[in-house]
């Protein structure tokens, strides 16, 4: 019975990969992850990185961090003269692609998704969904149908969208399609919404 291509073969020569280089110290990945995520608290930082016991890091960057605290009460922590629109601002729609860092970064992830709609986030088997943001929530997945002549961004609302919002996202939708696809035929499509 022949191998399969995918297979190891039999003469497969193995040798010890090179060490890693160190990753500098806790401190600095904190600094890193805030100046992508923040504001953000210990458990987010610790969630991104799967990485325990970070709060050691955060107490010694204490003074050099902005601190908030949240609708709940808990401590969020920034980089002093990091940019923090007025919450006011509305976002504009953006499509994330799967296994965004931004869906993964926190622990809680209310400020970007409702809890009734977090199901939605994975698959079965844990593949992270494509994501489409209205007004900076999640409130879609989406996929990119293919054939020869046309490329159609095929979006899934997790419940009924406003016309304003689909308008938003159908122009977002069309701008994407033309940095990434070649086809001759650009297109929106929404499943049907539920009620």
């Amino acid at each position: 019975m022949p191998r399969e291509s995918t297979s190891t073969p039999r003469e497969a020569q193995f040798s010890l990969a090179e060490p890693k280089p160190p990753l500098g110290s806790a401190e600095d990945l904190v600094l890193r992850y805030l100046g992508a995520f923040g504001p953000a608290g210990v458990a987010d930082a610790q969630e991104w990185s799967g990485l325990s016991g970070l709060a050691p890091a955060f107490a010694a960057l204490r003074d050099r961090l902005t601190i908030f605290t949240d609708e709940r009460g808990r401590e969020c922590f920034d980089l002093p003269g990091a940019p923090r629109p007025d919450p006011a601002t509305p976002a504009p729609a953006r499509y994330l692609p799967e296994f965004d860092n931004l869906m993964l970064g926190h622990a809680d992830r209310t400020r970007l998704i409702a809890e009734k709609h977090r199901r939605h986030l994975t698959t079965k088997n844990l593949r992270v969904n494509a994501i489409a943001l209205n007004d900076g929530e999640a409130c879609a997945t989406w996929s990119v149908k293919r054939s020869a002549k046309a490329a159609t961004l095929e979006l899934a609302p997790f419940e009924r969208l406003a016309k304003r919002a689909l308008a938003e996202l159908e122009a977002e939708a069309l701008t994407l399609l033309e940095a990434t696809e070649t086809a001759a035929k650009l297109a929106f499509a929404v499943a049907p919404q539920p009620r």
